[in-house]
């Protein structure tokens, strides 16, 4: 007996005659001699109905059948005789291997986004978040595939590092000291009984490490975790997330944005062409939107404009914005989402930001007032794409450390790499929920993650 798949069956261009499928039902109904079992097992938003005789052995277990109970089926595939499917399986055999309680929290309602956070072990099996989930590894998939056709690397940067790429201060630390007897020496927490023997943290971002490789492989990326100890709980912030970062050697800044733009283009255009069903549902029941929102960004050119152009445009714009704009302040989401969807009305990089809201590793410009760098920005988003072509002038990268109160110690490798035939180079990160939020429409970056760390939650 093969073991079909029901994205398969459905899809069978031919009956057949015998076929076995695995999976947990969805609604049962009886009638005089059989029952209608709705069977569902992940791979696809469609169910497939199994007619169950009642003179098959067993019939009374089949009877007691309850909404997420598990079975096996053996039977042929059929033309069905009811509306609302192609095929249907005619049971020969059906095994119960697991019966849900009648307490099982998914019943054939719509629950809201609140309720099935709170049960994320089972939320999967939803209608909604299958298809979330799949398109989340279709989009995973598209990453990559991006990236090895056009001849990048993937590197496994640590997950554990003893610097902040951002210089925020916003980390998590790790130890193994005993925190109910912390060592101390001088009245400070002395780490050199830490288990690294320095203070450690979660990595905020394989940036700095990835540009190690860019310097030896050429053309590289990571896609991983990442994680940052920000307080913020908004739809648009978690503390775990994953971030891909591309980094090119001898890259400037407008190569960078060329590359932001199609890696956003191939990878909108790859779910749209391959999950057609799942995007679909999003377009009918969460953004009626979606397909227009997702059709501009693969078809416009974007839009490219100096940070300076920008503020001007936000500073005449007759719109009351309830964070103030002017030159020096970051672009809030308002800022972002009006020139996205009002006024180019479609994807905009704007690029060359003051250097006081950026980090240090940013190329310094001649004007020396702004960096070269850049963020991509959608509609319905705002900021998805961080990126900026990297300081390698040793001489300029010490001066805006020293700039900006950082240590130099712990970057120590970081700044040997400018001495050691250092090239220009570039790169950026793309949040991957963002992105996620983005084609689907969905507006919660917790409703894009399967199991989310938000502040005051660490459930499952």
């Amino acid at each position: 007996m093969n073991r079909q798949k029901i994205a398969t069956l459905i899809n069978a261009d031919r009956p057949m005659a015998k076929v076995l499928v695995k999976g947990w039902v969805r609604t049962r109904r009886d009638a005089k001699s059989f029952s209608f079992i709705e069977i569902n097992d992940g791979s696809c938003l469609g169910n497939i109905q199994v007619i169950a005789d009642s003179a098959m052995a067993d019939y009374d277990l089949v009877r007691k059948l309850t909404t997420g109970s598990a079975v096996c089926v053996t039977g042929a595939l059929v033309a069905s005789q009811g509306g609302g499917q192609r095929w249907e399986i005619q049971a020969d055999t059906l095994t119960v291997i697991s019966v849900a309680p009648e307490s099982y929290p998914l019943q054939k309602k719509r629950h809201s986004d609140e309720f099935l956070r709170a049960i994320a072990h089972l939320r999967p099996r939803t209608n909604k978040y299958g298809a979330a989930f799949r398109i989340r590894s279709e989009l995973s998939y598209a990453v990559h595939r991006f990236f090895r056709d056009r001849g990048f690397r993937y590197i496994h940067t640590p997950i554990i590092t003893g610097s902040d790429c951002e210089g925020a201060g916003e980390l998590f630390r790790i130890t193994t000291l005993d925190l109910m007897n912390v060592p101390t020496q001088d009245a400070q927490v002395d780490y050199a009984q830490d288990f690294f023997a320095t203070e450690t943290n979660l990595t905020v971002s394989g940036q700095l490490s990835v540009e190690m490789f860019a310097l030896s492989l050429g053309d590289v990326y990571t896609f991983g975790p990442t994680f940052r100890a920000e307080n913020s709980n908004t739809r648009r912030h978690a503390a775990e997330f994953w971030m891909i970062e591309p980094e090119m050697a001898f890259c400037d800044l407008a190569g960078n944005m060329d590359l932001a733009e199609d890696l956003i283009k191939a990878t909108v255009g790859f779910i749209m062409e391959n999950c057609q069903e799942d995007l679909n549902l999003f377009a009918r029941f969460v953004d009626k939107t979606l397909m227009a929102t997702l059709e501009n960004i693969t078809a416009s050119q974007f839009e490219r404009l100096p940070y300076r152009e920008a503020v001007a445009i936000l500073e005449r714009a007759k719109k009351k914005f309830e964070y103030p704009v002017s030159f020096g302040t970051d672009l809030q989401t308002e800022h972002e989402r009006y020139l996205t969807e009002k006024h180019f009305q479609k994807p905009v990089i704007v690029y060359d930001y003051p250097k006081t809201i950026k980090p240090f590793y940013m190329r310094m410009n001649d004007d020396n007032a702004t960096v070269a760098a850049m963020d991509v920005l959608v509609p319905s988003i705002g900021e998805l794409i961080g990126g900026s072509q990297r300081e390698e002038r040793l001489a300029v990268l010490e001066n805006r450390m020293d700039a900006m109160g950082l240590d130099k110690e712990p970057y120590w490798w970081y700044l040997e790499s400018r001495r050691y035939g250092t090239v220009a180079h570039s790169g950026f990160g793309l949040g991957f929920e963002r992105l996620m939020m983005l084609i689907t429409g969905i507006r919660n970056i917790r409703d894009v993650i399967p199991f989310p760390r938000t502040p005051g939650s660490i459930d499952f």
